[in-house]
C-alpha cells in the first residue's frame, strides 16, 4: 500500500500468478481469488437474469465480468498506495489480489508520520472517488446490466473506502490513526501499538455483528453471515497480532549497532595452512578470520561451522582458503550500519558472517548472525 527506484525482485510466492506491472512493481493474483470471482459470479447471476432475462448460463459470465471489474477498481486501490509510496522514495516489490482485496509491498517504513497519513489514506480516498464517480454514472447509463454493473460499483468501492478508514490496523485507517499517535507523542512504536489494538477491538466488533444486526437492523443473520463475519474478523485479528509482534521487533533493532557487534579479526593470506591461521588467530585473541590478497585486498571470511567441521590432523595440509566464504554478493557490509538496514542486508544476503568495513575499504571486524541474534534477544521489550 511506497521519487522512482527500482524495486528488489523478490521470489513470487507460491500460489500467484502475474498478470502485470504498476509503478514498476508486479501485479500478482492468488489462486483464492478465483474461488472468489466464482462465488461473486454465482452471487450476482440472478441478479443479471432479472435485469436481462433470457441469459441462460450467459448469467454466470456477466457475474465473472462484474467480478473482473469490481477487483480492477481493488488494484486502482492498491496502486495508488504504491505510487504515494514511491513518491517518497520506497521501494514497492508487489501488489497482490486476494480473496478479500489486496496488499501493497512496501519494502520500508515510513519515516516520518506525514509519509505515513499519505501512503496509507490515499487508497480509501482512490475507492470513495471511483465509487462517487460510479455513483454519477449510474444516473446516466440505460437500464440493464451495465446499469448493474455501475451500481455494484459504486456501492462495492463506496463501502470498501468507508471500511478501510476503520481506525485499526491491519486496516489503512489503522495506519492514518498509527500516524496521528506518531505525530502527537513522537513515537512510531506508540502510534503501531494503538492503532494495533484499534484493529483487534475491530476485529471482534466484526464477528460480533450478526449477532447485533438483528436487534439494530431487524435483519436475521444466516449462517453465511457468522461464516463471513468470522473469516473477516479472524483475518482482522491476526493482522493485528501481527503488527503488535512486529512493533516489539522493531522496537528493539535500533539496539542493533554492527561497530559494536564485531569481533576481533584476524587478517592471513589466502593459502596460509588452516592449522597456522587457527593459532595465530588464538595467540592474537581473535574471534573470526579473514583471507586477504598479497596487496592485502580481503576476498574471504572463514566459516566458524566449516572450521570446526574439519578434523586438526587435516588442518596442517589445507589452505585456509578452503573454509573461507567469498565477500562478494553482499557479503561485506558498511561498518556504520544499523538497525533495520542492518536487518534487511542480512535478509538480502543470509550467511553466517560479514565482513565489516570501514569507509576506506580497510577491515574493521567480522559480524556473525549468532551475535546479531544474541544481541536481539537480549535487548528488553
Amino acid at each position: 500500500m511506497s521519487g522512482p527506484q527500482a524495486s528488489p525482485q523478490a521470489p513470487r510466492p507460491p500460489g500467484t500468478f502475474k498478470i502485470g506491472t504498476i509503478a514498476g512493481s508486479d501485479v500478482l493474483v492468488t489462486s483464492s481469488w478465483f474461488v472468489v470471482a466464482a462465488l461473486i459470479a454465482v452471487v450476482i447471476a440472478p441478479r443479471a437474469e432479472a435485469v436481462h432475462p433470457g441469459l441462460g448460463a450467459w448469467k454466470y459470465v456477466a457475474g465473472l465480468a462484474f467480478a473482473v471489474v469490481l477487483y480492477l477498481s481493488v488494484l486502482l486501490h492498491e496502486a495508488s498506495h504504491a505510487y504515494a509510496a514511491r513518491h517518497y522514495g520506497f521501494p514497492v516489490s508487489s501488489i497482490t489480489l486476494h480473496f478479500l482485496g489486496g496488499v501493497t509491498a512496501i519494502e520500508a517504513e515510513a519515516k516520518k508520520p506525514r509519509q505515513e497519513f499519505w501512503i496509507a489514506v490515499v487508497g480509501p480516498l482512490t475507492s470513495i472517488a471511483v465509487g462517487l464517480a460510479a455513483l454519477g454514472l449510474w444516473f446516466v447509463v440505460p437500464e440493464g446490466l451495465l446499469q448493474m454493473a455501475v451500481e455494484g460499483l459504486a456501492f462495492g468501492n463506496l463501502l470498501v473506502g468507508a471500511l478501510n478508514l476503520v481506525p485499526g490496523l491491519p486496516l489503512d485507517g489503522g495506519r492514518v490513526l498509527k500516524s496521528a499517535v506518531w505525530k502527537l507523542t513522537g513515537s512510531a512504536h506508540r502510534g503501531t501499538v494503538a492503532a494495533a489494538w484499534g484493529g483487534r477491538v475491530t476485529a471482534f466488533a466484526v464477528m460480533l455483528w450478526p449477532l447485533a444486526q438483528e436487534s439494530l437492523l431487524g435483519v436475521e443473520s444466516d449462517v453465511f453471515d457468522f461464516i463471513l463475519a468470522f473469516v473477516i474478523g479472524f483475518f482482522l485479528w491476526n493482522g493485528a497480532t501481527a503488527a503488535l509482534q512486529s512493533a516489539k521487533v522493531r522496537r528493539r533493532l535500533p539496539q542493533l549497532v554492527a561497530r559494536d557487534l564485531a569481533r576481533r579479526t584476524l587478517a592471513v593470506p589466502e593459502d596460509l595452512p588452516l592449522s597456522e591461521a587457527v593459532r595465530r588467530a588464538r595467540e592474537a585473541q581473535a574471534g573470526a578470520i579473514v583471507t586477504v590478497t598479497g596487496s592485502g585486498r580481503p576476498v574471504g571470511v572463514v566459516n566458524e561451522s566449516a572450521l570446526l567441521a574439519t578434523p586438526e590432523d587435516r588442518r596442517p595440509w589445507l589452505a585456509v582458503s578452503t573454509v573461507a566464504r567469498g565477500v562478494d554478493d553482499g557479503l561485506s557490509l558498511p561498518v556504520g550500519i544499523t538497525g533495520e538496514e542492518l536487518v534487511r542486508a542480512m535478509q538480502r544476503s543470509p550467511a553466517t558472517e560479514y565482513l565489516l568495513l570501514e569507509d576506506d575499504g580497510s577491515i574493521y571486524g567480522v559480524l556473525t548472525m549468532a551475535d546479531v541474534d544474541r544481541a536481539f534477544r537480549s535487548v528488553p521489550d
